[in-house]
């Protein structure tokens, strides 16, 4: 019976992971996996290389708690595996956290934690999508979050380009991708469906794109051209804010109120972009970094602030049959209650209040139907062809009689194009 109800959460923590981070706890913040020393990078890394991933996060409070983590192997689309853990970590099933600290010259008070991933004395032994499991006492019933990243067996070539639409209702809003891979002759391809390929746009898993059928087949060669199943909404740039320092207000602040031990920012308010013209800026594509002007140490001596945000809709009328979403990595790239705003009847602007850690944000506003589905930025942002965009492919292989799917190609680029006539 115990390894019935192991199964069954490690099943389950597979099929809820739909965003790069899901949280158990809400007292812990900040959760960040990166290639150490870069925290916009991608939590990608190469099968027996020295490539580490960095894990920082914080709970709130004072008390210092006993934090695991351990992997757990999904497939190509995030289903669990089938495999034991013995099967895909090398050394031990979980370790400990043992760095932490207590934040200092802060008022808000919380423990940081930090790891590197993988230890020396546990490492993935195969490639593929890993959950990172984060839990209490090495139990893996008490999960306190649970965050994705990919291990690559280089086994491909990959050449990747974006393009502009050629259906008319997307020319203008949208960007296709053509896809062409390579594989080694080692990867004995039976069937045009052995080949797997997720597409990203800016590191978002919910509107990746998965593809098994491709274009043109040719031996060890597969190509995606078709752009019904290539394409991605343009989005525009993502708006900004700018939270390193707690004692001077930036530009995108109205008002900043320190009230004794909680520090409140209130966000100039905000409305719809669409049909404003596109106007080109550097961003970090929906991400955000842990920084400080103030302190040393930001993972420890950052401070956390209140963050309002106000937003309003054209008329001061809620938007007939949406809700209204702040989308981004700090509300985990997701439309659920982290990032969903409410509407003031007496102010006529969607509000929302964040707790956000001393950093540097990017965000957009976007809406979805109260019957479900993707989230929607043509009416709160526009879309426009020629926005910057970060594209990232993985390609996934099954060999005959394997029982999880391998990732054997990755390649990461960004949309650049000649801005004519805009």
């Amino acid at each position: 019976m115990r390894y019935i109800l192991l199964f069954a959460v490690c099943s389950i923590s597979c099929l809820l992971a739909n965003a790069q981070t899901v949280l158990y706890n809400p007292d812990i913040k900040s959760v960040k996996l990166f290639k150490a020393g870069d925290q916009t990078s991608f939590p990608a890394i190469v099968l027996n290389s020295g490539d580490l991933l960095q894990l920082e996060f914080d709970e709130l409070g004072t008390s210092v708690k006993n934090y695991y983590c351990g992997f757990e192997l999904c497939n190509a689309d995030w289903s669990p595996s089938g495999l034991t853990s013995f099967d895909y970590t090398r050394g031990f099933q979980s370790i400990r956290i043992s760095t932490y600290r207590n934040s200092s010259l802060a008022t808000m008070k919380y423990v940081h934690y930090s790891a590197t991933v993988p230890d020396r004395n546990s490492a993935p032994s195969r490639s593929g999508n890993y959950l990172l499991k984060v839990f209490l006492n090495n139990d893996t019933t008490q999960l306190a979050f649970i965050k994705r990243f990919v291990v690559v067996n280089t086994m491909t070539q990959i050449a990747a380009q974006v393009q502009q639409p050629f259906n008319a209702t997307l020319y203008r809003t949208g960007q296709k991708l053509q896809l062409g891979i390579q594989t080694d002759r080692q990867i004995n391809v039976l069937s045009p469906s052995d080949i797997k390929v997720a597409v990203l746009q800016n590191e978002n898993w919910q509107t990746a794109l998965f593809l098994d059928k491709p274009t043109i087949y040719r031996g060890n060669y597969f190509e995606y051209s078709d752009e019904s199943i290539t394409g991605f909404v343009g989005l525009k740039e993502f708006r900004w804010l700018d939270l390193r320092s707690l004692r001077l207000r930036s530009d995108r602040m109205e008002r900043l109120d320190n009230m004794g031990d909680t520090v409140h920012v209130i966000v100039k308010p905000e409305s719809s972009r669409n049909g404003q013209a596109y106007v080109y800026f550097r961003d970090l594509n929906g991400g955000f970094t842990i920084e400080s002007y103030e302190n040393i140490n930001p993972y420890w001596q950052g401070d956390y602030a209140y963050t309002h945000f106000k937003y309003f809709p054209p008329g001061n009328k809620p938007i007939a049959g949406n809700d209204v979403y702040i989308f981004g990595e700090m509300t985990n790239y997701s439309a659920d209650t982290t990032g969903l705003m409410h509407f003031n009847e007496e102010s006529g602007a969607y509000e929302k209040t964040l707790l956000l850690k001393q950093g540097y944000y990017n965000y957009l506003y976007g809406t979805r139907p109260f019957r479900g589905g993707p989230l929607d930025f043509s009416q709160t942002e526009g879309n426009f062809w020629s926005t910057e965009n970060n594209y990232t492919v993985f390609v996934y292989y099954r060999p005959f009689g394997g029982r999880a799917d391998e990732c054997i190609g990755y390649t990461s680029f960004n949309s650049v194009f000649q801005r004519q006539g805009l």
